[in-house]
């Protein structure tokens, strides 16, 4: 049994899925940056200082707090600003795959569509073409 999951494991398709996972968790990271750090800020300061990560409402009466993390220790809330924030993120991870998956198409279809180099012509054809341009210079 242990064999046969040692097979499973190594196969290709395992391996290139597990390599998939990793490096999209990578890419997650940095697509959760570029939204918290560069994107959502650059949203904040063209609408006045608009900041979604802490748009909640109180589920209880018992959350008094303006902030998100303390309006949380003090009981329930709807975090709408979280989700608008992670909708935000998702978009860009959908748009950036989306220009990544049209490049590798449209890369693929040049290379469909470019024809091949033209043979080199054989050594009996070269002989031939200089004695050819040998008599016409004489």
């Amino acid at each position: 049994m242990l064999k046969e999951f040692r097979e499973f494991a190594m196969k290709g398709n395992v391996v290139d899925l597990a390599v998939g996972v990793i490096i999209g968790a990578a890419f997650g990271a940095i697509v959760n940056s570029l939204v918290g750090d560069i994107i959502m800020p650059m949203i904040g300061a063209a609408t006045g200082g608009l900041d979604f990560s802490n748009y909640f409402l109180p589920l209880s009466k018992a959350v008094t707090a303006t902030n998100l993390a303390d309006a949380k220790k003090q009981g329930a809330v709807l975090a709408y600003g979280n989700f608008i924030t992670l909708t935000l993120n998702f978009l860009i991870v959908a748009f950036v795959l989306f220009i990544v998956i049209r490049l590798m198409n449209q890369l693929k279809r040049l290379q469909e569509t470019a024809p091949p180099p033209p043979a080199k012509p054989s050594r009996e054809v070269e002989l031939l073409t200089e004695i050819r341009d040998l008599l016409k210079k004489a």
